[in-house]
């Protein structure tokens, strides 16, 4: 029996007439280069689209060496035929964003930019097209910016317990702490619980004044930081109040049994092995666990292990529980520290 497929060129023009966009490919004059015209049927956001004076077209046009002409409710891209393509699937990605409702950060460029890259780009650009991987939360929703990003979201819905080791500016806390904000909110867990070791990053504090609170607050302002995003002031203030959100200092998780709670660990690379341990273990019923730490940045003491080296080697293959690796491209920060990323990387140990 015969069985036609579907065209994928055909469904690809359906989308376009969805969102009201025309793609046309006209004919070099002489001596041009080939060039591609987008037509967008919505001026105003065209306009959110190109940014203010164009900055989101400069963006693009520096990272992927195309020139983009704005004409009217025309974007006239040239350059070479592969980023040509490449650069209309991302236009078309980010403008659908805005049909479908949703803001466009300066960050949300990079990530399309990043996703229509590589052979599986299409598939990439359409699950970020239409918000299949994305995390709701009361102040705003999280739609990860690289594949990496979208399978370590997947993973923490996924997993009991994940581990995201990589880099910094990954966004590794951050959607963490989206995912356990979606949790709480939806009452899929009753508290959210967020940890991190106590440990200076390479210098010495002394002690610090106040209260105990005080003393360790210091420590948890990035997650503090990443709450604040999610949900609005009262509601956060009184989910610490009613304490169905805690942030405390990973020392203070010993003999507890962390049940119907999400649990989030910060910087996990400076728990020891003892503190790792004993942390995974307070895995109670209805919990869930994502462990995050970047193994370039270590603060023990030297001749400590580091209990995240030691999970990941101990705990891989271990039914339940995911790994999710980031790299240098799934930096979503400033574009320089990707590059920082880059090159420290390069360097051996002995060397930095």
């Amino acid at each position: 029996m015969d069985i036609s497929q579907p065209d994928p060129s055909a469904e690809t023009a359906r989308e376009e007439t969805r969102l009201g966009i025309s793609a046309l490919t006209p004919p070099p004059a002489a001596g041009d280069s080939m060039q591609t015209l987008l037509e967008f049927a919505d001026n105003r956001l065209l306009v959110d689209l190109c940014g203010e004076y164009d900055r989101n077209l400069v963006k693009l046009e520096e990272e992927l060496g195309v020139q983009i002409i704005h004409r009217g409710n025309q974007l006239h891209i040239m350059g070479q035929e592969h980023v040509r393509a490449r650069a209309a699937e991302t236009l078309k990605s980010l403008y659908a964003r805005l049909k479908d409702g949703k803001g466009m950060e300066p960050g949300d460029v990079d990530g399309a930019v990043r996703l229509s890259a590589g052979e599986a780009g299409e598939r990439q650009l359409e699950m970020f097209r239409t918000g299949q991987v994305e995390i709701r939360t009361r102040k705003k929703n999280v739609a990860p910016r690289t594949k990496a990003q979208q399978d370590y979201a997947r993973s923490l819905f996924e997993n009991e317990m994940n581990f995201g080791i990589g880099p910094a500016g990954t966004g590794k806390t951050y959607i963490a702490v989206a995912a356990a904000v979606h949790f709480l909110t939806e009452g899929h867990v009753d508290r959210i619980i967020l940890s991190r070791p106590a440990v200076e990053a390479g210098e010495k504090l002394g002690y610090l004044p106040g209260d105990m609170k005080e003393k360790v607050d210091p420590y948890m302002q990035p997650l503090y930081d990443a709450l604040n995003d999610f949900l609005p002031a009262k509601s956060l203030q009184k989910y610490m109040e009613e304490k169905r959100i805690e942030i405390a200092p990973l020392a203070f998780m010993r003999g507890r049994t962390l049940a119907s709670a999400f649990v989030v660990l910060d910087e996990a690379q400076n728990a020891t092995e003892l503190q790792m341990k004993m942390f995974l273990t307070r895995l109670g019923e209805g919990s869930r666990m994502a462990i995050t730490g970047d193994r370039s940045q270590v603060d023990l003491p030297r001749g400590v292990t580091s209990g995240l080296a030691s999970a990941e080697r101990i705990l891989q293959g271990i039914k339940g529980i995911g790994f999710s690796y980031f790299t240098s491209v799934d930096v979503v920060r400033h574009p320089l520290v990707a590059r920082i990323v880059e090159a420290y990387d390069r360097q051996s140990p002995s060397q930095v």
